[in-house]
């Protein structure tokens, strides 16, 4: 192992284009570009604090409306941290973290067990926030889940503003995502289940 786990991805439907360059053992370095404000802020979030090196690139069909270019998005994050991850020998599988941005606080979990599993229990008060429509939210998250086959449990319960509630989540959720993807190298060569096999 060189020490750098990456991967590069592409994914293009009819819809949309969301291009995916990211190292797992980064610095919290990103380039984000996307056609929706609010998600470039928040996936500028999710790399700074899971010190991820992240380059992405959205394209879609906003005149429809957000759903495929978020859920896309999701999904080709999703498959950068499985191809990256490769056969996960090594990993830690499990991450938690609650983080507390203000008045709001959100938790996230996520266990990198080849098993899709999404529970999402974040209230907004607005139905658009920054331009973003925070009801696809759920299926950017969805998304993320079934490509990268992982449980994820993100839940906020309490919080007075959206921006702060969305900016929690997406921090949580990279210091969850973080704590999941480091190696112990005491397990360097472990496969990090007791079935020896996902």
């Amino acid at each position: 192992m060189n020490g750098f786990r990456t991967a590069q991805v592409r994914r293009e439907t009819s819809q949309t284009l969301v291009e995916v360059d990211l190292t797992i053992e980064g610095s919290g370095k990103y380039m984000i570009e996307s056609p929706v404000g609010f998600l470039t802020h928040m996936l500028e979030s999710f790399a700074k604090h899971g010190r991820f090196d992240l380059n992405v690139s959205v394209q879609g069909d906003l005149d429809v409306d957000q759903h495929h270019t978020l859920e896309d998005t999701g999904a080709a994050l999703g498959d950068a941290f499985e191809q990256a991850l490769g056969n996960r020998l090594g990993i830690n599988r499990a991450g938690c973290f609650v983080f507390p941005m203000d008045e709001a606080v959100a938790f996230a979990a996520v266990d990198i067990c080849k098993r899709s599993y999404l529970k999402y229990d974040v209230p907004f008060t607005a139905g658009v926030l920054g331009g973003l429509n925070v009801a696809l939210l759920h299926d950017f998250f969805e998304a993320f889940s079934a490509q990268l086959k992982c449980n994820l449990h993100i839940h906020l319960p309490y919080g007075r503003s959206d921006h702060h509630k969305a900016e929690a989540v997406f921090k949580a959720w990279g210091k969850a995502m973080r704590m999941a993807c480091s190696m112990d190298p005491r397990d360097i060569r472990d496969m990090p289940t007791v079935k020896e096999i996902f």
